[in-house]
C-alpha cells in the first residue's frame, strides 16, 4: 500500500493519511461483539492498509476517485458504534475515517432545519440545536458515541421514536459522494413528488452505495414539560394488547417500553412485582397535552387489566438508559452476550417472543433469555432480545453467540416478522436478509449496488448476502 499512501498524501495532504500501527489497529472493527471477542482471545483481526481522515467534501471526492481508479476497497467509518459487523477491513482497503468532518453547517430556526457534516458526534449535534431551544428528537442509546452520518447509514431509531419518528422521518436531505466520485444532494423540498425518493438509496446502505458527507435534519421545538407512567401486566401479550389499544386510540407517548419479568428483575429490581411485565412510558409536550395523555394512559391500561406503578422506575430508566458494560468486561467474567432487535405485526409478536425465548433457552450455556419492546407503530411493535451464555472454555463462546442469533432470526422469520429493526444488517444479518426482502428483493438490491458501484469498491462484503 506504500504507493497508494503516497498517492493519497499527494492529493489531500500527508497529515490526513495514516499507516502507523496504532492508527490501523484502532480501526480494525467497530462495536460488534464478535470482533471484540476474537481480539480478546488473541486471534488475528485484520487492519486496513491505511486510514484517511478527510476534512472536506472535496477530500472525500478525491479519495473516492482514486479508489475507483485503482479498484481498491473503500470503507466509510463514522465513529465506530456499529454492532452488526459493518466494518471488516483488509490490508488492501482504504478506511475513510469521517470523524474529522464535524462542522455545524447551519441552523435555521424558522424552517426548523439543521445541517451537519456526517462525522459530527450525535450528542454534539443535539446539544448544538438544544442551545436554540430545539431538538433533533433522535435519541439512540449510542448517541454519545455515534455520528449523524452513521445514523443514516444504518437506518437508526431513537428511544423517543413513537412520537418523533425514526431517522427516515427526521431526515430532510442527504449529501453524498457516489462511488464514481460525483457529489449529490438528495432531498430539497419539505415534501416532494419528483420521482422516487432517492434519499432511501443511502439510508440503511451501510457504506455500500456511497459516502454520506452531510445530513440535514428537520427539527422540533424542545418539549416544555415531561412526565412518566408505569403499569404492570400479567404477561407480555397483555402488555402488547394495552400498547396496541393506546396507538389505536391515536396516542403517541414518545417512549413506550415494555419489559418482560426477567428484565424487570434485572434492570428494575426495586420495582419488580411477582414476575409481572412492566410498561414504561415517557410523556412530553405542552403540559395540558401531557396531563391529558397521562389520564388517557391510566384509563386505557386499567381497562386492559394492567396495574399502575411508581413512575420513579421511568425516571430511573431516563438516568441510566445509556449505561452498558464493555464487551471485554463480560468476556473476562466468562460471558458472551448481545442484544437483537426485530419487529412484528400485532398478530405476530406474541408468537415471536414465545418461540425466540424458548429457542434461546435450549442452547447450551445460555443463562439469560429475555426481551423488551421499545418502538411502537400503528400496525405493530419491535422486540429487543437480550441473551447471555457462559462457558469455562472461551472457544465455545462464538459458536453459542451465532446460535443465539440464528434462533431469534429463524423464530422471527417463521412468524412473518422483520429480522432487522434499527441496527442495520452488516455481516451479521446478511444471511437472513432474504426473509425481509425476498429472493427477488435481494436480486434488486444487487442490481442497485452494481449500477451505483460497478467495480464493487464500496465496503465490499457488507450488507449484501453472499452469492
Amino acid at each position: 500500500m506504500r504507493s497508494i499512501n503516497e498517492a493519497l498524501a499527494s492529493i489531500i495532504g500527508a497529515d490526513r493519511v495514516a499507516s502507523d500501527a496504532d492508527a490501523l489497529n484502532a480501526r480494525r472493527y467497530d462495536q460488534w461483539a464478535v470482533k471484540h471477542l476474537r481480539d480478546w482471545r488473541g486471534e488475528a483481526v485484520p487492519a486496513p492498509g491505511c486510514v484517511v481522515r478527510p476534512q472536506s467534501v472535496e477530500d472525500v471526492q478525491k479519495v473516492v476517485k482514486l479508489a475507483a481508479e485503482k479498484r481498491l476497497p473503500l470503507i466509510p467509518y463514522g465513529l465506530g458504534s456499529g454492532v452488526c459487523g459493518g466494518i471488516e477491513p483488509s490490508p488492501q482497503a482504504i478506511l475513510l475515517d469521517m470523524s474529522g468532518m464535524k462542522r455545524v453547517r447551519y441552523i435555521h430556526g424558522d424552517d426548523l432545519l439543521a445541517s451537519f457534516d456526517a462525522g459530527l458526534n450525535g450528542m454534539e449535534a443535539e446539544e448544538t440545536v438544544a442551545a436554540h431551544g430545539l431538538t433533533i428528537g433522535h435519541w439512540p442509546q449510542s448517541i454519545a458515541i455515534s455520528s449523524v452520518g452513521g445514523w443514516v447509514a444504518t437506518r437508526a431509531s431513537g428511544q423517543f421514536s413513537t412520537a418523533y419518528g425514526n431517522i427516515e422521518d427526521i431526515i430532510h436531505s442527504i449529501e453524498a459522494v457516489l462511488p464514481n466520485g460525483e457529489l449529490v444532494t438528495l432531498g430539497k423540498a419539505v415534501r416532494a413528488a419528483a420521482g422516487p425518493d432517492l434519499r432511501h438509496l443511502l439510508m440503511g446502505a451501510e457504506g455500500t452505495m456511497g459516502v454520506i458527507t452531510g445530513v440535514t435534519f428537520s427539527l422540533r421545538a424542545k418539549a416544555p414539560h415531561r412526565d412518566y407512567s408505569i403499569f404492570y401486566a400479567d404477561d407480555m401479550c397483555a402488555g402488547f394488547e394495552a400498547q396496541r389499544q393506546i396507538v389505536r386510540a391515536d396516542w403517541r407517548p414518545p417512549v413506550m417500553r415494555q419489559y418482560d419479568g426477567r428484565e424487570v428483575r434485572r434492570l428494575f429490581r426495586d420495582h419488580a412485582r411477582d414476575g409481572k411485565t412492566m410498561l414504561l412510558m415517557v410523556h412530553e409536550g405542552p403540559k395540558a397535552r401531557v396531563d391529558a395523555e397521562l389520564a388517557a394512559m391510566h384509563e386505557i391500561c386499567v381497562a386492559a387489566g394492567l396495574e399502575a406503578g411508581n413512575p420513579d422506575a421511568a425516571k430511573q430508566w431516563i438516568e441510566r438508559r445509556n449505561h452498558v458494560p464493555s464487551w471485554r468486561d463480560m468476556f473476562d467474567r466468562g460471558y458472551v452476550a448481545d442484544t437483537v432487535e426485530i419487529s412484528g405485526h400485532w398478530s405476530e409478536i406474541g408468537a415471536i417472543y414465545d418461540d425466540s425465548i424458548a429457542a434461546l433457552n435450549e442452547i447450551p450455556g445460555v443463562i439469560n433469555a429475555s426481551a423488551h419492546s421499545s418502538h411502537v407503530y400503528r400496525s405493530g411493535i419491535n422486540l429487543y432480545f437480550s441473551f447471555a451464555a457462559t462457558f469455562e472454555d472461551s472457544a465455545k463462546m462464538e459458536p453459542a453467540y451465532f446460535a443465539c442469533w440464528r434462533a431469534i432470526m429463524e423464530a422471527t422469520a417463521k412468524h412473518g416478522g422483520g429480522v432487522a429493526h434499527h441496527h442495520g444488517a452488516g455481516r451479521l444479518r446478511k444471511p437472513f436478509l432474504h426473509h425481509d426482502l425476498g429472493d427477488n428483493g435481494v436480486a434488486l438490491l444487487r442490481q442497485l449496488k452494481h449500477c451505483l458501484d460497478p467495480q464493487g469498491i464500496m465496503n465490499p462484503g457488507n450488507l449484501l448476502p453472499d452469492a
